[in-house]
């Protein structure tokens, strides 16, 4: 099982650092309009990293609800339903946080 504090350390990554990832491209799309150039690397990647964080989070909740449902079976309902869906929202935001992790870091250099 998850615990809080992973579910709350990702949701509070999400909630301050996704502001800044997206100010950084802003940032970086606005200087490249204004130079003429257009950086289709960090284009692509936006994009292919959205789709494959996505692909990875409803992987991991059909993981985490699986899993949820034989410990639910196992331990004859002494699973807290909060327990369960804290593992499973856990589940779906981690693939996000992690990619805005790595993103703030390496758009921050």
């Amino acid at each position: 099982m998850s615990s809080g504090r992973g579910l709350s350390n990702d949701l509070a990554t999400l909630w301050l650092q996704t502001p800044v990832v997206i100010a950084i491209r802003l940032q970086q799309m606005w200087m490249d309009a204004l130079t003429g150039n257009v950086n289709a690397a960090e284009m692509n990647r936006m994009v292919s990293e959205k789709m494959m964080a996505a692909a990875e989070s409803a992987v991991a909740v059909n993981a985490a609800m699986m899993q949820q449902g034989f410990a639910a079976l196992t331990s004859a309902g002494a699973t807290s339903q909060r327990s369960i869906v804290d593992a499973v929202t856990h589940a779906a935001i981690k693939p996000y946080s992690k990619r805005v992790r790595s993103n703030a870091r390496r758009l921050s250099k």
